[in-house]
């Protein structure tokens, strides 16, 4: 059997530990040396591990996360109030499917989706 965990480079895994460990509802589990380890409450749900990197973000991420709930003005108005920045006012819409473009604290972009429930 095959899993995968996702790695997020960063200047500061600490920090970004605070926004997105209740951001996704995850536990910090610990850090050593470079690393801080997210983990979710339920099992099957990837892990998260931030680590520390000394270059700042330049370009656009290759691969984001997409954060999925019911109601997306919601979470982005929690999301907000942890630190994250909406790229644009106003939610995309392609296929059926309805998102908001935002940015952690550090700059890496990521979607909250509806999971192309509401179109």
């Amino acid at each position: 059997m095959t899993t995968i965990g996702l790695v997020l480079d960063c200047l500061d895994p600490e920090a970004l530990a605070e926004f997105w460990a209740p951001a996704l509802g995850y536990k910090r589990i610990g850090a050593v040396g470079q690393y801080v380890l997210l983990m979710p409450s339920q099992p099957g749900v990837l892990k998260l591990l931030l680590q520390q990197v000394p270059e700042e973000k330049v370009v656009k991420n290759r691969m984001h996360l997409d954060v999925e709930v019911a109601d997306i003005d919601a979470e982005v108005s929690r999301l907000e109030g942890l630190g994250a920045r909406r790229v644009f006012s106003e939610p995309q819409v392609e296929h059926g499917s309805q998102w908001h473009l935002m940015t952690d604290p550090e700059g890496n972009e990521f979607c909250v989706c509806d999971g192309g429930g509401s179109v």
